[in-house]
């Protein structure tokens, strides 16, 4: 029987998504399993030990997040993530090792196999250890003078202190949520953004780790956008709660910041995904966001994603402030990220008005490591055209 053109494409793409997860899980694993337990030679007991400790990973990580994602089991999504992070790392030393192991093998070392993989187990374990730290630390300050043209002289100074990526989640981070607010409230923030990514679930589920962003203090503004995540789940939802904690929801439009005199406008877009949500009414229009702004005031935009720059610099906006890089959370997957974002982390000149701040993020997504990519709470110091003196 012919099988209609039309319903073709619906046939294969589960095929095809499913053959790129097996080779992406086959090498994840199969990788580390060859440097750690095949190459070595360490015999048959530990060769048979260790490929089944493998096997039952390999099996338990997509298994933990499946469950966890259908029962709503905090714990099982813990523990898939947890495993997704360490064949992470495993995965990249191991690649790592196998050069090590090369060069060794050219020096004419001997037992190269074993010393590759005693390496690859020591700075694998170093790592996870230091990088689950990492991502329970309550995050450190960092400072950023970013000179606006535009600003005026009484905005000289403007304290801006950005959230973002706080991804309340399976991991229980009320404690460190309030430790997050006690830090933010001693930086004396003029306002204060957060641009999105707010949990990894409903607010029912989320709500105590989201309470401390209540009593968020800021002189002039407390302001928010949705993130992808937040289009995973709840959009609405998280919404009605920000709005019912204080916070002002950019929803494609602005407010204006008036301090010493001058103003600027503070804008919101949604994600850049908000269209494929359903949601009506919910897409980045920044065309919206900024209609009635007075075109010769200075813009801050908060938009989620680094990637939403380009109408940025169209409409003349002088600050962009984004996360979603996570800096690339576990290295060397700021690599990857680099294929899909214009900026990993930190600020870029974009063009002769438009400014980009990258944050790191606040807390993490998913494997509770970070590797070489540090989660911050910045502060943003603006400063306006430097004058020369008579």
């Amino acid at each position: 029987m012919a099988v209609d053109a039309a319903a073709r494409p619906n046939f294969l793409r589960p095929l095809a998504i499913g053959a790129v997860l097996v080779t992406v899980m086959g090498l994840l694993w199969g990788v580390p399993w060859w440097t750690l337990v095949a190459a070595p030679g360490w015999g048959t007991g530990w060769f048979v030990a260790g490929s089944v400790l493998f096997a039952v990973a390999a099996v338990a990580m997509p298994g933990f997040k499946l469950l966890g994602h259908r029962s709503g089991h905090d714990g099982m999504s813990v523990a898939g993530d947890t495993l997704i992070g360490v064949a992470w790392v495993l995965f990249t030393w191991s690649v790592l090792g196998n050069v090590l192991r090369a060069v060794l093998a050219v020096a004419g070392v001997e037992q190269t196999g074993r010393a590759a993989a005693l390496t690859v187990l020591a700075v694998s374990a170093a790592l996870l250890a230091w990088g689950y730290a990492e991502a329970m630390r309550v995050p450190r300050v960092k400072r950023v003078d970013v000179v606006l043209p535009r600003l005026g002289p009484g905005l000289d100074g403007t304290r801006v202190v950005l959230l973002t990526d706080t991804h309340y989640g399976p991991t229980d981070r009320a404690a460190w949520s309030r430790k997050v607010t006690e830090v933010v409230n001693t930086l004396d923030a003029d306002i204060v953004c957060h641009t999105g990514d707010i949990a990894d679930g409903t607010v029912a589920r989320r709500r105590e780790q989201a309470a401390p962003l209540a009593d968020v203090q800021a002189r002039a503004a407390r302001v928010y956008v949705t993130g992808n995540h937040e289009y995973y789940g709840d959009p609405l939802g998280w919404i009605a709660h920000l709005d019912g904690l204080g916070w002002q929801h950019l929803h494609n439009r602005h407010t204006v910041v008036e301090r010493g005199g001058d103003r600027i406008v503070v804008a919101g877009v949604d994600d850049a995904t908000a269209h494929h949500s359903g949601h009506p009414g919910h897409r980045a229009d920044l065309a919206a966001a900024l209609d009635g702004a007075d075109p010769a005031l200075p813009v801050l935009l908060l938009a989620h994603q680094p990637k939403q720059i380009p109408a940025a610099e169209e409409a003349g906006v002088d600050l962009q402030l984004s996360g979603h890089t996570h800096g690339g959370q576990i290295w060397p997957f700021n690599l990857l990220v680099r294929l899909d974002q214009p900026h990993v982390a930190g600020l870029s000149r974009r063009n002769d008005r438009t400014w980009l701040y990258t944050s790191r993020g606040t807390g993490f997504w998913g494997p509770p490591f970070r590797v070489l990519a540090p989660s911050e709470i910045t502060l943003l110091v603006l400063r306006g055209a430097p004058t020369l003196a008579g």
